[in-house]
């Protein structure tokens, strides 16, 4: 099966002041007839992640946002890129956080800057052959494995969000009928500014509560 190759180099990245704009998803899928005894769901997810040569820890797929493409678009080919899935991409995003970049982490100046936009992926489709495949593994596991394995704080607190948002909707009655939530397919291509405008990506997020000013251990989350 053939793919297309993944994206390299920073010549389209796009910037927001000194920081990289990134963006990224957490894959997820539903076990079908598992019961929780509790009447919740978290123990029919599994969320996919991915793991790089020669760790045992794990990320979510992310990485740069491009100027020719939306945000949702740019979180959707980092699925495919890095750990060849496809899926259905929740619009509203999970949040927005701050962080350095991982050869950064140890400076202290503003140089390596990220802002990462992560959003919900229901996977419908995984391929056998992707990309980046001879740089990262898959692994589905539990919310419960994923927390454990997790490279990063503030990827642990993405899983935070989406965990809860699960839970909402299940007490709401919305877990069950994913199809009525605000989704759309990965593969569609929609106009920049149609996308932008109705996921409130005109200007820069209004409200940013900055968890700690440094950004060595990662922390500015923007919810809504």
């Amino acid at each position: 099966m053939s793919f297309l190759p993944a994206r390299k180099g920073r010549h389209r990245q796009r910037y927001e002041g000194h920081l990289r704009l990134v963006a990224g998803c957490i894959p997820y899928r539903f076990r079908k007839h598992v019961e929780d005894s509790n009447g919740g769901v978290m123990s029919r997810i599994t969320v996919l992640m991915i793991s790089t040569p020669n760790r045992d820890d794990l990320v979510f797929p992310k990485g740069g946002w491009e100027d020719d493409e939306t945000v949702h678009e740019a979180a959707c080919r980092e699925a495919l890129e890095e750990a060849g899935v496809k899926g259905i991409l929740d619009e509203d995003q999970l949040g927005v956080w701050e962080f350095r970049s991982k050869s950064r982490q140890n400076c202290c100046d503003m140089e390596g800057g990220c802002r990462g936009h992560m959003f919900a992926l229901e996977v419908t489709e995984e391929l056998d052959s992707w990309a980046e495949q001879t740089s990262y593994n898959r692994k589905w596991l539990s919310p419960e494995e994923a927390y454990k394995y997790c490279r990063y704080d503030w990827m642990r607190d993405a899983l935070r969000v989406f965990l809860r948002a699960i839970e909402d909707d299940r007490k709401s009655g919305r877990t069950e009928k994913l199809e009525d939530l605000p989704m759309f397919p990965a593969a569609n291509a929609i106009a920049e500014h149609q996308m932008l405008t109705s996921a409130g990506y005109s200007a820069k997020p209004p409200v940013v509560q900055h968890l700690e000013e440094s950004f060595t251990s990662t922390k500015c989350i923007v919810q809504g």
